[in-house]
């Protein structure tokens, strides 16, 4: 399979925080954040795949700045990494005071898709490769990150219940 270039994944969602999605303190409810991270990151992951896709974990999911009702949400994903049948795929999300214009970064997450056929069985993705500063870091730390997700899954299976 021909590799493909990080951007081209690239996938970008606009949001504002209504009263329903945020909780007694008036901020976002973190729940529904991981709900648009997940979809946001699937975008991302089909659009590399060109198939339907998984979600086989969520890591590294961390709350920086909390995110305010009336705010605007903007999620950023691409996939950084691919294996044989996975991809690891990056979301930032930032959040805008639209009265103000100040911008924050307030969440990143790492999230790992297995790309699937019509009958659910994992199928083969495209390599992926670099183009800039920050997809070369993120794309030369992935294995790491995957060993680690490797070992973490291993040992959840061998521990007695």
């Amino acid at each position: 399979m021909e590799a493909k270039p990080i951007g081209q994944s690239r996938s970008i969602q606009t949001l504002l925080v209504f009263p329903a999605d945020t909780n007694y303190h008036g901020t976002m409810f973190g729940g529904k954040l991981m709900q648009y991270i997940d979809e946001i990151c699937v975008i991302a992951a089909m659009r590399h795949s060109n198939s339907r896709v998984v979600t086989a974990s969520t890591d590294s999911l961390d709350f920086m700045t909390p995110i305010r009702m009336n705010e605007a949400v903007e999620l950023e994903a691409f996939v950084t990494w691919t294996h044989r049948t996975s991809m690891e795929v990056y979301c930032v999300v930032r959040s805008e005071n639209l009265l103000t214009g100040e911008r924050r970064p307030t969440v990143t997450a790492f999230c790992t898709f297995v790309a699937v056929n019509e009958e659910g069985k994992p199928t083969e993705v495209p390599p992926v490769y670099p183009e800039t500063e920050e997809e070369r870091k993120l794309f030369e730390s992935a294995p790491e990150r995957h060993v680690q997700r490797k070992l973490r899954r291993q040992q959840r299976y061998t521990e007695p219940s």
